[in-house]
């Protein structure tokens, strides 16, 4: 079995900042694509930011340049970086990754979201 634990998420004003994070375990033998994804109530879920193995980035362009995320291979940990939030940034966030387990299944993965509040 994998597993995806999220953590951090909070309540703040908006302006503040908030640090994401995710730990992956269980039967993984490599991860792929790590990503955040969001969704806020009534609205469709939607890719915030993914991070290939070698760092490589990608950013919704409603985030780009107030998010960041990184990730630590060792650890098989992912983070999301929060800064300048605003109350449309309001959504439960998820972490997903792309692995292939132990058994040799690549398949995709998601933990059970945290929810982020920004309130004005």
């Amino acid at each position: 079995q994998v597993q995806l634990v999220e953590s951090g998420g909070g309540s703040v004003q908006a302006g503040g900042s908030l640090r994401l994070s995710c730990a992956a375990s269980g039967t993984i033998s490599s991860i792929n694509v790590m990503d955040w994804h969001r969704q806020a109530p009534g609205k469709k879920r939607e890719l915030v930011a993914d991070i290939l193995p070698g760092g490589d980035t990608n950013y919704s362009d409603s985030v780009k340049g107030r998010f960041t995320i990184s990730r630590d291979n060792a650890k098989n940990m992912v983070y999301l970086q929060m800064n300048s939030l605003k109350p449309e940034d309001t959504a439960v966030y998820y972490c997903g990754i792309w692995a292939t387990t132990t058994w040799g299944r690549f398949n995709n993965y998601w933990g059970q979201g945290t929810q982020v509040t920004v309130f004005s």
